[in-house]
């Protein structure tokens, strides 16, 4: 038998459902904040990421599905979402338009890393990206639609907040980060090491306990910021406080991705395990510059849809639709072309067999049908059936042809 690859699962029934039911959830808020879709290609070249995520980071170093197409042509399936937008973009010459611009989007991602609970080699996001603003007020916009989506799916969550800077003050505290990492370099992991010759700020992000108890005394961003992002960075708390949402200061916050600027959260909960994030993002003013286009300021966020589907609370699945069964061989073709009319505006199952009573109203049961219809030879001479409502049990009787 052959089985799925490892770490790439299927979408079944129910969990389906709950996808979906996130999928219209996220869309609905997102446009009420004036966001449009855009859809990108899951293959890239690989230098696209290569020059937006970074050379540095793990998914570059170990995660791409990259390989040689029969064009020869060095491509991978994305890894993540922001840079096939902001590619996009660029592409259409929307950095040379001016204004605002301003997207969403949802689907698949690649990624080969160990599988774990809520995180797989293929895997969904929901993400937004904006494009064209730079005040503050559009990082406390996302943050606000982050929280907005997860009330509204009952998920509880911390956001944990930082700043990382800009081109003015990020030198000079990366100096002082390189300094004191130096000085307990023999104590640090092979990824440290890395990161220190490529992008020495990631050194933070580092998983390994033992370099997370040598960090703690390191030098905090937050500290080190110039007035501008300092201004903005207690001008976006205070918006956050002005509208009640609660948030926590993480001075090692930098997300997993180089091209971060300034602001970057990250939403996270208590129950899904150590991997706790389930939604961040960040100010990427660079990442523009960084892949031929004009300086576009920009910022936005992506959602982990696996490790939420579990977490939501689903509303209660009201009755809906018809079930019509035939109670004889004749009345079948009757229910088919019954249904196939009444499809036309209502969701409508049916059976192909003739079944008795009983068994039609446990399938009609089943498929949670809000109204009953039964089709047989009775029926068929008198040209009339009866729909029973199955939720307040009322019966009305209706000329085949009206229905």
């Amino acid at each position: 038998m052959i089985k799925s690859l490892r770490g790439m699962n299927d979408i079944l029934s129910e969990d389906y459902e709950r996808y979906t039911y996130f999928i219209k959830t996220a869309t609905t808020i997102a446009q009420n904040y004036g966001f449009h879709f855009v859809e990108t290609p899951l293959l890239e070249e690989t230098a696209l990421f290569k020059r937006s995520v970074g050379e540095s980071s793990d998914i570059v170093g170990k995660e791409m599905y990259q390989f040689i197409d029969k064009g020869e042509n060095d491509v991978c399936l994305r890894p993540e979402g922001t840079a096939g937008v902001v590619r996009a973009f660029i592409e259409k010459k929307l950095d040379r338009a001016g204004g605002n611009h301003r997207y969403f989007y949802h689907g698949p991602m690649f990624r080969y890393e160990r599988p774990q609970k809520g995180r797989l080699r293929q895997f969904h996001q929901f993400g937004v990206e904006s494009f064209g603003q730079e005040s503050v007020y559009e990082d406390a916009n996302m943050i606000m639609m982050v929280s907005d989506i997860l009330k509204k799916l009952g998920i509880g969550y911390r956001l944990q907040l930082n700043s990382l800077g800009c081109k003015e003050c990020m030198p000079t505290y990366r100096d002082n980060l390189v300094r004191f990492v130096k000085e307990c370099e023999d104590g640090i992991c092979e990824d440290c090491v890395r990161r220190l010759d490529t992008n020495p700020i990631r050194v933070l992000d580092c998983k390994n306990g033992s370099c997370q108890t040598l960090y703690e005394g390191a030098p905090k961003l937050v500290h080190n910021l110039c007035e501008s992002c300092d201004s903005d960075f207690t001008k976006l708390k205070e918006i956050l406080d002005t509208n009640g949402i609660s948030y926590e200061i993480d001075t090692n916050l930098v997300r997993g991705l180089d091209y971060y600027s300034k602001t970057a959260f990250e939403f996270v909960s208590d129950n899904i395990g150590s991997q706790s994030a389930i939604a961040g993002g960040g100010r990427y003013d660079r990442l523009v510059e960084f892949l031929d286009g004009k300086p576009t300021p920009a910022v936005g966020f992506a959602m982990g849809i696996e490790r939420l589907l579990e977490l939501i609370e689903m509303p209660e699945s009201k009755p809906e639709g018809y079930y019509i069964g035939a109670m004889d061989d004749e009345g079948v073709d009757l229910v088919v072309s019954l249904a196939h009319k009444k499809r036309k505006t209502d969701k409508v199952t049916i059976e192909y067999k003739a079944k008795n009573f009983k068994n039609h109203m446990k399938m009609a049961d089943k498929v949670n049908a809000k109204y009953f219809c039964i089709i047989g030879s009775n029926e068929i001479e008198k040209g009339t059936f009866t729909i029973k409502d199955l939720e307040d049990k009322s019966e009305k009787t209706i000329n085949i042809e009206e229905f």
